[in-house]
């Protein structure tokens, strides 16, 4: 505890030790993408992962001046600056989660977790791009604004701002409603989901700064980032969080504790928490006894043969490549755990969780019309993310793949989805913001849309003021459908978790050496906003039902009546022949 608390001192205003860019980025704008590259590495995936970084920049809470380049986007400025007061901690900084103002520590897990991930397998393509320095700064920001929000062993703070003010405010970061209370977790009131979930984030940006890397095929490189005391720093807090969320008992979902906190986020299970989170651990610190506990609850929580998406809220699947990296990278591992390496089995988990996706042979998804992966439930509010974030887990695995064959396979559906993405989609959009000028227009962003007006969000200003570069919208319907509304949260909003696999995509694809991205070939123009409505959970058609199944009831009911008349005809057809012979007069007395 004590070491945590001097190395935390030492590296205080990490944010200072920042690479300084060279040269500086800026975004191009939109009309740029239409232009092939003609440089090597691309320029255009290079535009990719700048704006995606820069994305994390509009983002920002608090102090924008500090670090080594300061603040790179012009529209944006100090806020939030009391945040933590009603607790007497120093809670400012971070990042605001989506198209609001509240922080929230649960998702921001699963954010620097992929973030940095991608960084230790496409490292090179940060270098290649210039873009090191930027990536340094973002990790930075959001890993220096954790370390703050935990403070002791088992005290982690989960949110900061109340999520009905903040709902009832839209505007720019200057007038920002109060209060904005924190709401901590702590022995009293424990979440063993968000604690191992940070503890897995730490350790893994532990690997990232120690300089090391994981080594598990010659396709991988890690970032230079090379700071052994902000490593040591984050190796400290990961093995406290980590710690705590496993000996505080009983073990509790956050959301279960802080009720106030799970408006926003609410967790399912911490099951998968504590396995990802010791197996990183394990490859952190090369101790045998962080592994035994991951295989205990990979097999005491039944984590095997799951077809769940990887997301803030389900990392399973991100446990399964995990073991296959611990078994190529450190095999010593397992031997030491009295356990076998098992490369094989850990392979047949991994490949058979991805042969569901790349063979469409899905139990809760498929893929829509125009080609995206859809899953019920998780791909309804959001239908993006669950897509990029199984191309990305597709793209890192591949070369890992028992066979050649998979591992095309693999590479050839994880593109599917990321030209999707980038504009080979029934509306011609690159869903990026600020990519092309197809990319939308509307993002929902109380920061970046210039409005005040709660109640005209859509039309209020009618153009965005700002443009919300790299970030990557919410995304169309399973219809395959976009309307580009401000308003429309589920297909416009933008957050944190949304992008937080964009940057090692677009690394990798600069790393391979690949071609130009898919909107360069989409001519600008072509997209127009679909008639009718949504008909999705921000935009609810009357009822809830949408015009096409409104038409179909209604359809349905006038067949029904004209069935039941048919049959009445047939069945009393003398009756009725005698009556219209004789004219009817009524019932008999």
């Amino acid at each position: 505890m004590l070491l945590g608390i001097l190395l935390s001192f030492a590296v205080a205003g990490t944010s200072q030790a920042q690479l300084t860019p060279s040269p500086t980025y800026s975004p191009p704008s939109a009309t740029q993408g239409t232009a092939s590259s003609t440089s090597s590495p691309n320029a255009q995936w290079a535009d990719v992962l700048g704006n995606a970084l820069w994305f994390y920049d509009a983002q920002r809470s608090g102090h924008l001046d500090e670090g080594a380049y300061g603040n790179r986007v012009s529209w944006r400025n100090d806020s939030a600056l009391d945040d933590g007061s009603d607790w007497d901690t120093d809670l400012t900084g971070g990042w605001y989660d989506a198209g609001d103002y509240i922080k929230a520590t649960f998702p921001l897990g699963y954010t620097m977790y992929a973030l940095t991930w991608g960084a230790l397998t496409s490292g090179q393509g940060y270098d290649l791009a210039n873009q090191t320095a930027y990536l340094d700064g973002t990790l930075r920001w959001g890993f220096d604004w954790l370390i703050k929000a935990h403070p002791s062993d088992d005290t982690l703070y989960v949110q900061v701002g109340d999520t009905t003010i903040d709902n009832n405010y839209w505007g720019g970061d200057d007038d920002i409603p109060t209060p904005r209370p924190a709401y901590p977790i702590n022995d009293t009131f424990p979440g063993t989901d968000v604690l191992a979930s940070t503890a897995a984030a730490f350790a893994i940006g532990s690997i990232l700064y120690s300089g090391a890397s994981l080594n598990v095929s010659s396709s991988f490189s890690s970032a230079s980032l090379s700071n052994t005391t902000y490593s040591s720093v984050l190796l400290d807090h990961a093995e406290r969080a980590y710690n705590a969320a496993k000996t505080t008992l009983p073990w509790t979902t956050f959301s279960e504790s802080v009720p106030a906190a799970s408006a926003a986020y609410s967790s399912s299970g911490y099951q998968d928490d504590l396995c990802v989170s010791a197996l990183t651990l394990a490859l952190a610190t090369n101790q045998s006894q962080y592994y035994t506990d991951a295989y205990e609850y990979y097999q005491n929580f039944s984590l095997t043969g799951s077809q769940k998406v990887w997301n803030w809220d389900s990392r399973v699947p991100a446990a399964y490549v995990l073991f296959v990296e611990a078994a190529l990278a450190r095999p010593a591992l397992a031997t030491a755990a009295g356990l076998a390496v098992n490369l094989t089995g850990w392979q047949t988990e991994a490949e058979q969780y991805f042969d569901a996706i790349a063979n469409e042979n899905l139990q809760k998804g498929h893929l829509t019309k125009g080609g995206l992966l859809y899953y019920q439930d998780d791909s309804d509010s959001v239908s993006l993310q669950p897509a990029m974030a199984a191309a990305a887990l597709l793209l890192k695995y591949a070369p890992l793949a028992s066979t050649s064959d998979k591992t095309s396979s693999y590479q050839s559906f994880a593109q599917g989805q990321i030209d999707y993405l980038l504009g080979d989609n029934p509306m011609s959009v690159p869903y990026i913001v600020g990519m092309h000028p197809n990319s939308p227009q509307n993002p929902h962003s109380a920061m970046a849309s210039g409005g005040d007006n709660i109640n005209d969000i859509r039309d209020d200003p009618p153009t965005e003021l700002h443009v919300l570069y790299g970030a990557v919208v919410g995304g169309p319907l399973s219809n395959d459908k976009f309307w580009d509304y401000r308003d429309d949260w589920v297909q416009s909003e933008v957050a944190l978790d949304y992008n937080a696999v964009i940057p090692g995509i677009a690394a990798m694809m600069l790393v391979n050496g690949s071609s130009d991205p898919f909107y360069v070939t989409v001519q600008a123009g072509t997209y127009s906003t679909p008639s009718g409505q949504p008909c999705d959970e921000a935009l609810p058609c009357s009822g809830g039902l949408s015009g096409g199944a409104i038409a179909g009831i209604v359809i349905g009911v006038i067949v029904g009546v004209l069935l039941v008349l048919v049959a009445l005809w047939w069945w009393k057809r003398d009756t009725i022949a005698r009556w219209w012979r004789k004219g009817y007069t009524g019932p008999r007395k």
